[in-house]
């Protein structure tokens, strides 16, 4: 049995997936409350429908990137959960689950996340589910420069409003990644890290006091 989380935007996706099927999930959009109630929703599922958390035998862990404090509160409950039960991580990065959860039949899947002033986490993929392009932080006209030049068809996918022509909303596809990922090599959950490709602005405003 495998316990699914992403808490790496502003909504909660967690399943629970048993021999290829969704026993309970939530998909939530829950914005500043997601620190309060995505433990007690991941709870509830055991809850309602009389799971054990003892059945869980796997985790998998979106752990970014996207929002700094929502990677860190899926980690967190992630490698709790694991230490309680005594079992392994899976991690995946969350352009992974939305390239993967694509409904569209074009060549290549662009995943994004809005990382503010004209910036994005991007890569790119095949309709394999390949990555041909390295998941980084990037500027978007940047990336809409090497999109083009691509020359065949693409679609691009994100949950948030960013300023692109056929703009694939994301809905994970759970049960797909999980049996996807599921063979994946696990971690130990204390070597389990966030995945921010890029520094806080703290962190950032740090750096260039050190350097004035």
């Amino acid at each position: 049995m495998i316990l699914y989380i992403d808490t790496t935007s502003n909504y909660l996706y967690s399943a629970i997936v048993s021999n290829n099927k969704i026993i309970s999930q939530v998909k939530e959009q829950l914005d500043s409350d997601l620190s309060v109630y995505a433990v007690p929703k991941i709870a509830d599922m055991f809850d309602k429908n009389d799971i054990a958390k003892d059945d869980i035998t796997k985790i998998i862990v979106v752990n970014g990137p996207g929002s700094f404090t929502g990677i860190r509160i899926g980690v967190t409950i992630a490698k709790v959960y694991a230490w309680t039960l005594k079992i392994d991580i899976t991690t995946i990065t969350s352009l992974e689950a939305m390239a993967l959860s694509s409904k569209s039949n074009t060549t290549y899947k662009v995943p994004m996340i809005d990382a503010r002033r004209g910036y994005v986490f991007a890569g790119i993929f095949d309709k394999d589910n390949e990555q041909i392009f390295k998941s980084k932080y990037i500027k978007l006209d940047d990336l809409k420069d090497i999109v083009k030049d691509l020359n065949d068809s693409y679609s691009w996918i994100s949950n948030n409003d960013i300023d692109v022509s056929n703009l694939e909303a994301y809905d994970p596809d759970i049960l797909k990644i999980c049996n996807k990922y599921q063979d994946k090599e696990t971690l130990n959950p204390h070597l389990v890290k966030p995945e921010y490709m890029k520094l806080t602005e703290a962190e950032e405003n740090l750096k260039e006091a050190k350097h004035d």
